[in-house]
């Protein structure tokens, strides 16, 4: 029974998660929405599938969604055969992404997933909120700051290195999304879905240090990086805290 159930889940992760592609494609090609909204809605909502990740009784079900996932992305490019791969590159790829000629960003996001998710699986497979607090922070945090940076960004932080402009704004927002979010990961989700719990102080600690450090990072990150080094670098260094 508990393969069935596994089976069952991966199968509504993949409809879900196809759905969160195609839908802003799709609208994309009707000129519904722009690049930038498409490309933030699947940013947005197609990585909220690893919050599936605890419930497998068989945890390397959640390592095979998303290295296809992976794959996926590697393979959308502007000159790739497969039309519906095409489609994706031309609806949601950035102009910075011209010149490696795939889905940089998106094909960071989903590898740091990857490679989040398997470290855990491997290591700490019972403490899989310490990656999922992390790929929040990434898919949710990010994606408000950059918004809230474009739209209401007054106050511009340059940076020599990077090919785009942070906002004071952005980044406070980012720090304030991923605090909440960081203590819904280490309250509710390793209360319910693992088998470590944390007190509320360590919790609101380890909260803390993971916002803090991931603003840092998604400060100093180039654009096409960002998705790499935010999520991979906070968890890791939270995670050694842990075990200090």
């Amino acid at each position: 029974m508990d393969i069935l159930l596994d089976l069952l889940i991966v199968l509504l992760t993949y409809v879900y998660v196809f759905a969160t592609i195609l839908i802003p494609v799709q609208l994309k090609k009707r000129d519904k929405i722009t690049k930038f909204q498409a490309r933030k809605a699947v940013h947005l909502f197609a990585g909220l599938a690893v919050l599936t990740s605890p419930l497998y009784s068989w945890p390397w079900f959640a390592v095979i969604i998303v290295s296809s996932m992976t794959l996926l992305t590697l393979l959308s490019s502007k000159k790739s055969n497969v039309k519906q791969l095409k489609e994706l590159y031309d609806s949601i790829g950035e102009e910075a992404e011209e010149k490696v000629g795939y889905l940089q960003g998106p094909f960071h996001y989903c590898l740091s997933i990857t490679i989040l998710i398997t470290f855990f699986v491997i290591i700490a497979p019972d403490q899989m909120s310490f990656p999922i607090a992390g790929i929040l922070l990434m898919i949710i945090s990010d994606t408000l700051a950059s918004i809230i940076g474009k739209k209401y960004g007054k106050m511009k932080i340059n940076l020599p290195w990077l090919k785009t402009t942070r906002t004071l704004e952005g980044s406070i927002v980012f720090f304030i999304s991923g605090f909440i979010l960081c203590f819904i990961a280490f309250t509710f989700l390793s209360n319910t879905m693992t088998q470590i719990h944390l007190t509320l102080e360590v919790a609101l600690l380890y909260s803390l240090i993971t916002s803090a450090l991931a603003t840092i990072v998604e400060l100093i990150s180039p654009s096409t990086w960002d998705d790499l080094t935010i999520p991979i670098a906070t968890v890791v260094i939270v995670f050694l805290l842990t075990l200090i």
